[in-house]
């Protein structure tokens, strides 16, 4: 598979192409020949007439091509053999030469067929969107689509991609089938992000004409901040109401206290990386889980004042913090709790307590 797509003409094969998050249609600066940025007027309203025109695309994560939003244009190649027809009529005309009228208009007539063919390969689509899952900001954000096809033939050499990158996912839809084509995209930024633009094409089956379509989803995707890569060790747990205790902080990052091996005790409380680092079998105290509660405060990541007082990158970094620690709680088999401004979620365990956290870090707003 390539990733600007398979010859011209060709059957297209199946399969799936990541991309990173689309740049934006027509930037306004353009880099020179020696690397400066340069003022670009023409790329300024082209970025102006797409916005205008996506605008325009009305949000759905379903639809259906016809005449209405499958466009046509002659491609680099078809205007080539536009002007070689023209050169052989009037050459033609000029020598009167029957044969080659007869080339001429075999040669237009095969060209109005494939106009036909390729308008027809596109029209009567159904595209539907498979939700995406959440991810981490900075990694590749995978969207399937569906394609499916009433028609009796088959589809030869469709592409779809992210709008305004030239990274293309080719499919072939089987007659009355289906077939899934995957894209992808790269959010920078948690939050939640709407879907990006996706346009489909093909120029099948002789190259000379493009159809494409432009469709807006309107589903949305939650970012998760992206996690610390090498974070501090969880904070030392709180005692809970009416505990006695003195808290333990321990500089492997785990929160909960160990002990011994005791026979009988379950494999979920054996500490293994504990036990992997001295050879010997080590569980978790559980009596001592009961006196303390972990909780994963935005004060206690040591950045707290400067994202109160600055945000932006500071915000942001405190944030990576606590999703690292979310992961790493959630990995121990911890119970825990996060408390952000306004906002606090119990302590709890399990993969819904995960996905709340993570998602709680992705929306808030300190």
């Amino acid at each position: 598979m390539s990733a600007a797509g398979p010859p011209l003409g060709a059957r297209a094969p199946s399969g799936g192409s990541v991309v990173r998050e689309a740049t934006s249609l027509g930037a306004t600066f353009s880099a020179g020949s020696t690397g400066a940025l340069t003022w670009n007027p023409f790329c300024l309203l082209r970025a102006r007439v797409n916005q205008w025109f996506i605008n325009r695309v009305p949000p759905r994560d379903t639809v259906t091509l016809t005449q209405r939003n499958v466009y046509i244009l002659p491609t680099a190649p078809g205007f080539m053999l536009g002007a070689t027809l023209l050169v052989l009529l009037v050459a033609s005309i000029n020598y009167q030469l029957n044969l080659g009228y007869v080339l001429t208009f075999l040669l237009t007539g095969s060209a109005v067929v494939g106009m036909q063919v390729c308008h027809g390969t596109l029209r009567g689509i159904t595209m539907h969107l498979i939700a995406p899952d959440a991810h981490f900001a900075g990694a590749n954000v995978e969207i399937g689509v569906n394609l499916l096809s009433d028609r009796r033939s088959v589809r030869y050499g469709i592409g779809l991609a992210v709008l305004g990158t030239q990274h293309w996912s080719w499919t072939d839809v089987p007659a009355q089938g289906s077939a899934k084509v995957q894209v992808a995209f790269q959010p920078q930024r948690r939050g939640l992000h709407r879907v990006p633009a996706l346009t489909a094409e093909t120029r099948f089956p002789l190259g000379t004409f493009r159809v494409w379509t432009v469709w807006r989803p309107a589903a949305q995707v939650l970012v998760y901040p992206a996690p610390e890569l090498h974070p501090p060790p969880l904070p030392p747990g709180e005692p809970r109401a009416g505990g006695q205790a003195t808290v333990q902080r321990q500089s492997t990052g785990e929160f909960d206290g160990i002990r011994p091996y005791r026979r009988g005790d379950p494999l979920k409380l054996v500490v293994w990386k504990k036990t992997a680092k001295t050879d010997e079998l080590v569980s978790r105290d559980a009596q001592q889980v009961q006196r303390f509660e972990l909780w994963l405060d935005l004060a206690h990541t040591g950045l707290s004042a400067t994202a109160n007082t600055a945000g932006g990158p500071a915000l942001e970094q405190a944030l990576s913090r606590l999703c690292a620690w979310v992961l790493l709680a959630d990995k121990q088999g911890l119970q825990y709790g996060l408390r952000l401004a306004g906002q606090e979620i119990a302590p709890g365990s399990g993969e819904a307590h995960k996905k709340n956290c993570l998602q709680a870090l992705a929306l808030a707003h300190v």
